[in-house]
């Protein structure tokens, strides 16, 4: 691909970085910085209200295909898609919590879902009214998704969801979340699913139990179905391996490059510490830390290579291994360059804030997860063993 930016990506970099400038003032600059992995749960009102911001400016949905401005969203190429991220990024913006409407169910709804359910869901979710949680995982049916165990009861016009998820983020704060059920009880693995949306405010019938992690925070929840009403079933019943399949090939693109100007400040912070503790008067340390800036150019360039294109089974699952690698060794890093004084607290221990942590030490235990969630190292290579590759496949019951 021949990845560029021409004058009309700078002029509408222009607008973004304006009115960023014009916005994000008074109660929304002081949400800066908020919202990033491993702190998805600070200033999540205040978050919420900046979704509606976005959404009145036009911002959200700039890479609706076929909504090309239908809902009130901007009109965006792909590279102006990236000269948005890049802005929002460098300008410090909130973590969204409207993404998964945005970038996973919207795309989705406009590839798999009818004309009914576009107009019910594609004007909040642009608007930044109604936010979106993901229910696939499950206890035991995390990177194998098809060993699911939820199952969706015709009930009238809709279903009965009855089930368990797990891993759940913004499930707490979420308007909606979409399921991946089992509809037909007499298959099997992947055949027999449906994709189903389901209303979140549901008292008795949903309740969501936030999981604490070892950094202290929790970022994700168990989400317990019984009997939760679905009224919506996308792209047919039986057909849900296939949307959600295609919804997760949507994990990729322009967000992968908003990620790497997180890491970039990241490993700024670290390299930072580092002069100011004198680690990088060690030349093993100063060698490990030029490395992961050669890395990160490397996943920049494979990003922009990759972005838009098509038809690659394995460009997913390479991405995945290159970034969650990259960023747990960042942790160690961090850790490695304070020395035994990582182990120190940024507070004396109290009872009432008996876990104090500051940023590094929460990038060094939020890390650890990153080779799991998402698609477990294993798996990715799996997938790029039996799909790129041709291997055999690896039996599964």
């Amino acid at each position: 691909m021949d990845f560029g930016f021409g004058s009309g990506d700078e002029g509408f970099r222009a607008e973004a970085r304006e009115w960023l400038g014009g916005h994000l003032v008074g109660e929304y600059a002081a949400l800066a910085g908020c919202g990033g992995p491993g702190s998805e749960h600070e200033g999540a009102e205040g978050r919420r209200a900046w979704e509606r911001e976005l959404g009145a400016g036009g911002w959200i949905g700039l890479g609706w295909e076929g909504a090309e401005g239908a809902y009130g969203n901007r009109t965006a190429s792909l590279t102006q898609q990236v000269v948005w991220a890049e802005e929002y990024a460098r300008a410090r913006a909130p973590g969204r919590v409207g993404h998964i409407g945005e970038n996973l169910l919207a795309p989705t709804l406009l590839a798999y879902g009818d004309e009914a359910q576009r107009r019910r869901f594609l004007p909040a979710i642009a608007r930044g009214e109604e936010l979106w949680c993901q229910g696939y995982s499950e206890p035991d049916a995390g990177s194998d998704l098809a060993g699911l165990r939820t199952v969706a009861v015709r009930d009238g016009a809709g279903y009965r969801v009855s089930g368990q998820k797990v891993w759940t983020s913004l499930a707490g704060e979420a308007d909606w979340c979409f399921v991946l059920a089992r509809t037909d009880p007499a298959e099997r693995r992947h055949r027999g699913l449906s994709f189903l949306l389901v209303a979140m405010d549901q008292p008795g019938r949903i309740e969501v139990r936030p999981i604490r992690q070892m950094s202290g925070t929790a970022e994700f929840n168990e989400v317990f179905f019984d009997g939760a009403v679905a009224g919506h079933v996308v792209g047919g019943e039986g057909a849900g391996w296939r949307v959600a399949m295609g919804l997760l090939a949507r994990e990729r693109g322009v967000s992968t490059l908003v990620q790497q100007i997180g890491f970039a400040a990241e490993l700024a912070e670290v390299v930072g510490e580092a002069v100011r503790c004198g680690a990088l008067r060690d030349p093993v340390l100063r060698d490990q830390l030029v490395r992961q800036w050669a890395e990160l150019k490397v996943m920049r360039w494979n990003a922009l290579r990759t972005l838009g294109a098509a038809g690659d089974a394995g460009a997913p699952s390479v991405a995945k291994l290159l970034w969650g690698g990259w960023h747990q060794r960042l942790g160690e890093l961090a850790m490695r360059v304070r020395g035994a004084a990582a182990a120190l607290g940024p507070a004396d221990w109290n009872a009432q804030a008996p876990y104090e942590l500051d940023a590094l030490q929460r990038l060094f235990l939020f890390t650890r997860a990153d080779t799991l969630y998402g698609g477990s190292d294993e798996i990715q290579r799996n997938i790029i063993a039996e799909r790129v590759l041709g291997l055999p496949r690896v039996e599964r019951t």
